[in-house]
């Protein structure tokens, strides 16, 4: 960046956004500025990994959704009291985290090879959706009507789910 200043002025420029893209992702308020607070000190601790030639925008809203997903994640494997699926897998897993060990790491590297396998149509939608993206925002970005993306998300998770079915 050229200048400290302006480093600064974009991301208070971006605020209301931040705040509006919070409240998308956690429907509520307090968590929604908990969440804008962590991801305006992340992107300040970070800025010497921002280049000019990047979207400022779309970099600081990946952060705070990667900060939204690992916190959601967290909470997941905290809450987890009553275990109903086989092997009570979740209540198995270690409390520090299940997706560092080499049982995790299988797991979610047999989910990507799965999704991998789907055509375009398909792969394309469900990995936006996943990301984060609305039905709205997919439609758009791929041209099609907002049924059709739901439908395609829908064939790929019921596939997804067919395929990794053994994992349960």
């Amino acid at each position: 960046m050229k200048s400290n200043d302006s480093f600064e002025n974009k991301l208070l420029g971006l605020q209301d956004n931040m705040l509006n893209f919070a409240l998308t992702l956690t429907a509520n308020r307090e968590e929604a500025r908990d969440l804008m607070q962590e991801t305006t000190l992340r992107v300040l601790d970070n800025k010497e990994k921002y280049y000019e030639n990047i979207n400022f925008k779309g970099w600081v809203f990946t952060i705070m959704h990667n900060i939204f997903v690992n916190n959601y994640r967290k909470v997941v494997r905290s809450q987890t009291v009553i275990d109903k699926t086989e092997n009570l897998y979740h209540l198995n897993l270690p409390q520090d985290s299940g997706f560092d060990t080499p049982d995790g790491a299988y797991t979610i590297k047999e989910i990507n090879m799965a999704i991998n396998s789907f055509t375009d149509e398909y792969k394309i939608p469900f990995s936006m959706h996943v990301a984060g993206y609305k039905y709205e925002e997919i439609a758009q970005h791929l041209g099609l009507p907002i049924g059709t993306v739901k439908s395609r998300i829908f064939f790929a998770r019921k596939r997804l789910q067919e395929m990794l079915k053994d994992f349960r």
